[in-house]
């Protein structure tokens, strides 16, 4: 019999049921990669983190699982894993290397009051070329709009941070809460993107918030994300590299995001560029999280 310790956690979030749910596998040895996605699919959230010992080069690895199938990496379940095991081993402060599918990237806990808060450093930021405006027609449909209520300042590609997510950005929140999308049609354009999900926002400077946004990615079998790592992540670094917002940024942007409003689990996180000739160089989000429950899988 093997018995694994699983944690439900609610990232982005400083109480209970908001933010962003991720499933986390304390000590996943001995699990297959399709035992793992078979858990990740019961859990039913939109990312379970499995952490595995560590090696040569790294502290700690993480194996990131959807219902459907494993992806490179995940914000929200990266924040998740890393304050479990910080709680779990006593960790208040310090720097851990994970390995993941999309590299070896450093994590840093830091002492938040009585609590600790996650940092977390993403992959290289790549920002893709707009996509033609045939296409974007034919994803603005499918969200529920046309393509004239998009910014104008804000082209259509994917930008990542070691998952790539499509940035539209549109005029008013009103658009963004209303959004019922059809999530076959957005499913089936996927491949077209070059990305692996749609995040949709607004922007509104001189606010607490820059960042309003929602996230759909029925292609990797979430209709919604409640709060995105992989998705804000790369947005700063689009901000960055298309001019927004930027006076007075000399090596580094930082803004705050609201996501998850529209879905009553509403969160929030920090997101931090370096910046360099007016570049975005390194990507880091930072959020807090609250483990909901726990429970123990026995496994023959």
């Amino acid at each position: 019999m093997r018995t694994y310790r699983i944690f439900q956690v609610d990232s982005f979030a400083r109480r209970k049921l908001a933010g962003n749910p991720a499933g986390v596998v304390l000590d996943a040895r001995g699990l297959s990669g399709e035992e793992m996605r078979q858990i990740a699919r019961e859990l039913n959230n939109s990312e379970t983190a499995f952490i595995l010992p560590g090696g040569s080069g790294y502290d700690v690895e993480v194996r990131f699982f959807t219902p459907a199938c494993e992806v490179p990496i995940c914000g929200h379940a990266t924040i998740a894993a890393h304050y479990v095991r910080a709680r779990e081993l006593g960790l208040s402060a310090g720097t851990v290397v994970q390995k993941t599918k999309a590299g070896i990237l450093p994590v840093e806990i830091v002492q938040d009051g009585s609590d600790r808060a996650i940092v977390m450093t993403q992959a290289a930021p790549a920002i893709a070329e707009p996509l033609d405006p045939a296409l974007v027609a034919r994803v603005t449909a499918a969200l529920g709009f046309s393509p004239d209520q998009l910014r104008p300042d804000c082209p259509v590609c994917v930008a990542s941070t070691g998952s790539g997510k499509l940035m539209l950005g549109i005029r008013s929140t009103e658009l963004l809460h209303a959004l019922d999308p059809d999530l076959a049609a957005l499913k089936e354009l996927t491949p077209l993107t070059g990305g692996s999900g749609y995040y949709v926002f607004t922007l509104h400077p001189g606010e607490e918030a820059l960042v309003h946004g929602r996230m759909f990615n029925p292609a990797s079998g979430i209709p919604e994300d409640p709060v995105t790592g992989n998705a804000n992540g790369p947005l700063g670094a689009y901000l960055v590299h298309f001019g927004l917002f930027q006076e007075g940024v000399t090596d580094e942007f930082r803004f705050s995001i609201v996501q998850g409003e529209a879905i009553r689990r509403a969160g929030t996180m920090d997101v931090i560029v370096s910046v360099k000739d007016g570049e975005p160089q390194l990507v880091r989000i930072a959020g807090r999280a609250v483990i909901a429950f726990e429970t123990v899988l026995e496994l023959e």
